[in-house]
């Protein structure tokens, strides 16, 4: 199991990866964790990264798919954090820590 530990304006985000399971959650809701088909999708964000899906109504239960899809392809947790801090970083998220199970957290440099 791998956490890692986000910043988005004042709230903290915690993302944790058990195998190819990711759940997430922020400050503002206590520990409740949901998996990536309780999380709410921005449209206009969506359909700039995946512009077919512009003119579906279930363009919302597709982009959870192709995700899905995304990281089974994906070979162990590292590279599924890896993706995560990266895609996040890329929507203002800043990353702090990380953290494997039964080890202390690692600043994250990036």
């Amino acid at each position: 199991m791998i956490e890692v530990i986000l910043y988005y304006g004042s709230e903290v985000i915690l993302v944790r990866i058990t195998g190819k399971k990711i759940e997430f959650g922020n400050s503002a809701y206590g520990n409740k964790l949901a998996t990536i088909d309780g999380i709410n999708l921005d449209k206009k964000g969506t359909i700039r990264e995946f512009p077919d899906l512009k003119d579906r109504d279930d363009w919302k239960e597709e982009a959870i798919r192709r995700f899905k899809v995304y990281i089974e392809k994906l070979n162990n947790e590292d590279e599924v954090s890896d993706y995560i801090i990266k895609e996040l970083c890329s929507k203002g998220y800043i990353p702090k820590y990380k953290q494997r199970n039964g080890f202390r957290p690692v600043p994250i440099k990036i």
